[in-house]
């Protein structure tokens, strides 16, 4: 069974920072790029970052470009998303996935995990 589960979001304040976490399991991922949506309150779901099978291309939301930084390890079945210098306009929740480059996920979205800027 496709799982994925996304972990290490929380409650920080402006400028904090949070290192969320992807797990996934039931399919071979390092057959496929993998994304970070999110979504904050009354909006849809947008991208904010995309990471390439072997993580030679990683591309950014304008919005977050420079505050952070996608990752995986494909030996553990992993992906990461670090972020620095939060605003609160980062409050959402936030999913992984992945799929074909450029392309639209596959699977079925996880719970997601919270993410709320807030002094």
């Amino acid at each position: 069974q496709v799982q994925l589960v996304e972990s290490g979001g929380g409650l920080v304040q402006p400028g904090g920072s949070l290192k969320l976490s992807c797990a996934a399991s039931g399919f071979d991922f390092s057959n496929y790029a993998m994304t970070w949506y999110r979504q904050g309150p009354g909006k849809g779901r947008e991208r904010v970052a995309a990471i390439n099978i072997y993580s030679a291309v990683r591309t950014y939301a304008d919005a977050v470009k420079g505050r952070v930084f996608i990752s995986r390890d494909n030996a553990k079945n992993m992906a990461f998303l670090e972020m620095s210098s939060l605003k609160t306009e980062d409050t959402a929740v936030y999913y992984c996935n992945v799929g074909y480059w450029e392309s639209t996920p596959i699977f079925d979205w996880g719970q997601g995990t919270q993410v709320t800027v807030s002094s």
